[in-house]
């Protein structure tokens, strides 16, 4: 049986251009699915999954849609409704990848409804506004979507736009055939979610040597926002056996407005599936800023918080990084023991106090000693007491802090595993 390829697209303006996008793919040897999400008037081109089916899954009536000129009233209903309609052909084994081409409505539209499948499943967005630095990363979010910026709006089939086509219906095509679909985990070693980033990298790097030799599987994350975000998705899906969260840096970041916030949920998804936890706090000495142009222009996140006052780490323009005060340590020390606190599993807690990172070592650029200080008390006060809090006095980077991270972890994970 041949492998479908889903195509979104509001047939109703986007007509000639699907049916042209469908016919490359199946040229190709695949079956295309014509799902249309139009609000408009009835396209010419008859859908494999027609508007009127859509909207009654969204709950609402395609009659009703056509006639209303609210917009963002109607919208959310075919979405809501091609979500609910491409999950059912997943489900049915008759969805092997999804595309998608237009310009910002639809790229919004069609890839709200590819974040809905899953790690896995090829999703391809064409785009005129993939470039545009604002929309990008709402398009992406923690999904593993594909954006393929078609520099040209797809209106109309001219030369430029069947060559973006052309090349759109390759790359989803070959994409399809290379998946196996959703992903899961062949590895019969257990999974350990870890997250990760420069400031942490020796760490991290001697924690998933020593625990690949332990037999474990490491899968890394950047906790830069959205990689510590989508651990957290994939934590969800129960992937994962044990979390080494190095970095929880986005909670402290979501909580003062810095460019690594990880949303609200951050450190729940652990808590919630009961698996072994190991925790530092390193990130939580730093606040990422940049651009340092943000200074000069009197960003409200430089004069509110008064950065400007504070030591800072400037590697290049982009990526700035300002010193935590001890108020704010405390505070996401509660925040963190909030979140712990609903653990159904083991947690413990580490603390490097010569360092929480390489840049609060002592002689670096964030380097706080008082501050950091300030944190294990804030962190006990406001924890079970069954919670184990462990200060070692030693820096984040040092082989002796990584080991005691990863022997903790494995005598939860055996207990664990064996129950």
């Amino acid at each position: 049986m041949p492998k479908h390829v889903v195509i979104l697209s509001t047939l109703d303006t986007k007509g000639e251009e699907a049916k042209y996008l469908k016919d490359l793919i199946e040229a190709r040897g695949f079956k295309a699915l014509l799902l249309d999400t139009s609000i408009g008037r009835e396209p010419a081109l008859v859908p494999d999954i027609s508007s009127e089916e859509v909207a009654r899954l969204g709950g609402g009536n395609i009659r009703e849609i056509r006639a209303s000129r609210n917009t963002g009233q109607v919208t959310p209903i075919m979405i809501k409704g091609a979500t609910i309609k491409v999950q059912e052909l997943l489900g049915k084994g008759l969805l092997d990848g999804i595309i998608a081409f237009g310009g910002a409505s639809n790229t919004t539209s069609a890839t709200t409804v590819m974040k809905a499948l899953p790690f896995g499943i090829p999703k391809l967005m064409v785009s005129s506004t993939a470039s545009m630095p604002a929309y990008a990363a709402k398009y992406i979010g923690t999904k593993d979507i594909t954006m393929m910026h078609s520099v040209v709006d797809i209106s109309g089939l001219n030369d430029i736009a069947k060559a973006v086509l052309e090349r759109a219906a390759g790359g989803i095509c070959g994409m399809a055939a290379a998946s196996g679909g959703p992903v899961k985990p062949l590895s019969t070693s257990p999974l350990i979610a870890m997250t990760t980033f420069k400031f942490a990298e020796e760490c991290g790097q001697h924690a998933m040597d020593l625990l690949e030799k332990k037999g474990y599987t490491v899968i890394p994350f950047h906790a830069q926002g959205i990689g510590d975000s989508a651990m957290e998705e994939l934590i969800e899906q129960g992937l994962f056996s044990g979390v080494l969260d190095l970095v929880p840096a986005g909670v402290i970041e979501e909580l003062l407005g810095g460019n690594r916030a990880a949303g609200p949920h951050r450190l729940e998804a652990a808590a919630r599936m009961g698996i072994p936890q190991v925790l530092t706090p390193c990130g939580f000495d730093m606040l990422s800023c940049g651009p340092l142009s943000r200074r000069e222009k009197k960003d409200p996140l430089w004069i509110t918080l008064e950065l400007a006052k504070r030591k800072i780490f400037i590697p290049d323009e982009f990526r700035v990084a300002a010193r935590t005060r001890g108020d704010e340590v405390c505070r996401v020390a509660e925040v963190t023991a909030r979140k712990l606190n609903e653990s159904k599993g083991p947690v413990k807690f580490f603390i490097p106090s010569r360092g929480w990172s390489s840049l609060s070592t002592k002689g670096a650029d964030l380097y706080e000693p008082v501050t950091d200080a300030l944190f294990a008390p804030a962190l006990r006060k406001h924890l079970r007491p069954d919670i184990e809090v462990s200060e070692l006095p030693m820096e984040l980077n040092s082989p002796e802090f990584a080991e005691a991270l990863v022997n903790a972890l494995e005598i939860m994970l055996k207990e664990s595993l064996r129950g």
